[in-house]
């Protein structure tokens, strides 16, 4: 009888520690619209967004700066005291470990949410199916045709998949668009198409220079009213939940 074993598998708290994560707020408020949170920011995003605020976290090759082990130890001492967690980044679809991760929190008793840019949409069909998410915050950034000018790459098909599968699942969400100055516009106008796709809950959001590149200039003449006018016509369009947030 030959005594050779197949190395065990690892277990799911194993899986979920190969998360790459670059930053962990304890405690948020903003992250998830009328929850408690812990906020777990992922290491790398495939998109090179020019407002990006989470700039310095976009590669995928630097090491994570918090171990998994500090988000355990953080929600052994929250219970009863957060609501969830919401996985952010970078994009954390981009990583396979978000999986086991949010499987993790879940079994813990936590709820689960999720920022995404929209870039992975098989992977969030999968979280979708398994019920693995209570929450979704989705990115859409532009029209189809003006994707390129705002992610510095093709992603429109992605996006509006990810738009597809979060509005089919019937769960809690928020769809935000970030403007800027120097954003291709068009503003209004797709935010009548997002309402025309079945969208009752949406944000407009201004960009902040914090955190993103030095580069960036969050202000230009006119920008602010510019913004305001924007929010008052998108306000008319009649979203059932309609947040503006200026900078």
């Amino acid at each position: 009888m030959s005594d050779f074993s197949l190395p065990s598998q690892p277990s799911l708290l194993g899986r979920a520690r190969q998360l790459n994560i670059a930053g962990l707020v304890s405690f948020s408020t903003v992250d998830w619209p009328g929850k408690i949170v812990a906020s777990v920011f992922c290491q790398g995003c495939p998109w090179r967004c020019v407002y990006c605020q989470n700039c310095e976290i976009l590669d995928f090759l630097v090491p994570g700066a918090v171990p998994f082990a500090e988000l355990e130890e953080l929600l052994g001492r929250r219970q009863g005291l957060l609501d969830g967690v919401v996985f952010s980044g970078g994009e954390a679809l981009a990583q396979a470990a978000i999986i086991p991760a949010a499987r993790w929190v879940k079994s813990q008793g936590f709820q689960v949410g999720l920022h995404a840019a929209g870039a992975y949409p098989t992977r969030l069909q999968e979280m979708l199916a398994a019920g693995l998410l209570d929450w979704v915050g989705l990115d859409i950034k532009a029209l189809p045709a003006d994707y390129r000018q705002v992610t510095g790459v093709a992603g429109a098909h992605k996006a509006f998949t990810c738009l597809d599968a979060v509005l089919s699942r019937g769960i809690d969400y928020e769809v935000r668009l970030t403007v800027y100055p120097g954003h291709p516009g068009k503003v209004v106008d797709l935010a009548r198409d997002l309402a025309a796709r079945g969208v009752k809950n949406f944000a407009l959001q201004q960009a902040r220079e914090l955190g993103a590149s030095p580069d960036f200039q969050a202000q230009a003449q006119g920008w602010d009213s510019q913004v305001k006018t924007w929010a008052k016509e998108i306000e008319d369009l009649g979203f059932e939940k309609f947040s503006f947030r200026p900078a």
